[in-house]
């Protein structure tokens, strides 16, 4: 069993949140609860250390106790914003948008974390690329263990957080029930967005951080399918990612301009489901389909979704479509 090498560095901070609504997929949840009544979302904060590096770890679940073990669900973010935005993103009088709050609600013990040089996490000189973002993950699993007892998850990860937790699967298969590869970049082979950072390889290998501002976050909703980005999103978006400055670690995408590949799929044998945005510009259709047909694992899934961008799919208006899908395989039972 791994050990957290980190010292155990946790401070934590528990908070009751109103949730409102009940879950919209309740009759599927892993432990039901009355739609009737609005359940409470308990939010909790906590640190890990990698070395010397501070990392922030965030919990949501529903605050009534359970009668037996949630499962336990973690969210691995890309390559602009990180994990609070990404998945428990708050509109004012609109809570609607978060996934850790919908997941909460349908009984997981859902998890996520800032990786080194994003949100509230340490920043250093490191660009933060995929193999540091694999690190964090070994970091921050030992922890989720002792708090939980469970020694493997669910994962879910988007973009360059899908080769995150890819290459995490990787190197800790033991740690890894389930995985869900979202808009995830293989070779990256005839993907016009990747060719583009190829061609600009010089400038990221030049710097540990890109540049950051409202115009990029525009861009995360806009590049596929222009205007299709929702004012009120991405001004939220701004709101909370701008605080912590305008910059991001560029180690993903160097790494996706000139790594790839880095999971590979013959060593993946947990259940896998890659899901494919119908307009992305990280991946070739084809490049996607190679590596679903090498996965060891047979229990896979391939889910192309009609009129799906690249970027905001899980805070955007389609985002019920993703979390139904993740849902549908998280709660898929399994052959033993």
């Amino acid at each position: 069993m791994a050990r957290i090498a980190n010292r155990d560095h946790v401070l934590s901070r528990r908070t009751a949140i109103a949730a409102a609504g009940g879950a919209a997929f309740a009759a599927t949840a892993p432990s039901a609860a009355s739609a009737a009544a609005p359940a409470r979302v308990a939010a909790e904060e906590r640190y890990v250390m990698k070395g010397d590096v501070k990392l922030y770890v965030y919990r949501k679940n529903l605050a009534a106790r359970a009668a037996k073990p949630r499962p336990v669900l973690f969210f691995v973010h890309g390559s602009t914003f990180a994990s609070r935005s990404s998945y428990d993103l708050q509109l004012p009088g609109d809570g609607s948008h978060s996934v850790m709050d919908h997941f909460a609600r349908l009984g997981y013990d859902v998890w996520t974390m800032d990786h080194e040089g994003y949100g509230f996490s340490a920043r250093t000189q490191s660009n933060s690329g995929i193999q540091s973002g694999v690190d964090d993950l070994k970091a921050a699993l030992p922890l989720l263990e002792k708090v939980t007892g469970q020694a493997s998850v669910l994962m879910f990860g988007e973009s360059s957080g899908a080769i995150r937790a890819g290459a995490f699967a990787n190197a800790e298969p033991q740690r890894v029930s389930k995985l869900v590869l979202h808009a995830f970049t293989y070779t990256g082979k005839d993907a016009p967005e990747i060719e583009r950072r190829r061609k600009n390889a010089d400038s990221l290998r030049a710097s540990p951080r890109r540049p950051f501002g409202k115009a990029q976050i525009d861009n995360v909703f806009n590049r596929d399918v222009p205007g299709a980005g929702d004012a009120a999103i991405m001004k939220a978006l701004a709101d909370f990612e701008l605080k912590f400055g305008d910059s991001v670690p560029s180690g993903t995408y160097l790494d996706m301009a000139v790594n790839m590949p880095m999971v590979d799929p013959a060593k993946l044998a947990c259940p896998v489901c890659l899901i494919r945005p119908e307009h992305d510009g990280n991946e070739s259709e084809a490049e996607l389909f190679r590596f679903f047909r090498e996965l060891a694992s047979t229990d896979k899934q391939f889910v192309k979704v009609h009129g799906l961008p690249h970027g905001g799919g899980m805070i955007g208006p389609q985002r019920q479509r993703l979390w139904h899908l993740i849902q549908g395989f998280m709660s898929f039972p399994v052959v033993a």
